[in-house]
């Protein structure tokens, strides 16, 4: 009876709107195997690179590594220096 009411009020069927969440379970699922399809072609484009550019890739890295850790060793030290400087100058710290 609440149906009849629905439809004289205007209102849509119950089976109108199961339609509607049907056809967006089916076009999230096309959507879906969409993307899967484009994940599928770009690893297709993806290269595994020789053990020759890994090892000289990896040598790069620890080098610059090493390089930054002994620049921000001696930044620190020359701050350190300077802040021990100025505390002691202004009497705030004593040796």
């Amino acid at each position: 009876m609440a149906s009849k009411i629905a439809i004289a009020n205007g209102g849509e069927r119950p089976e109108r709107r199961r339609n509607a969440s049907l056809e967006r379970v089916v076009d999230t699922y096309k959507e879906f195997t969409r993307f899967l399809g484009d994940v599928r072609a770009e690893m297709r484009k993806v290269v595994t690179p020789s053990r020759k550019e890994t090892e000289a890739t990896t040598a790069v890295v620890l080098i610059a590594v090493f390089i930054f850790g002994v620049y921000f060793f001696v930044v620190d030290r020359i701050f350190d220096f300077g802040l021990h400087a100025l505390l002691a100058r202004l009497g705030g710290i004593q040796r």
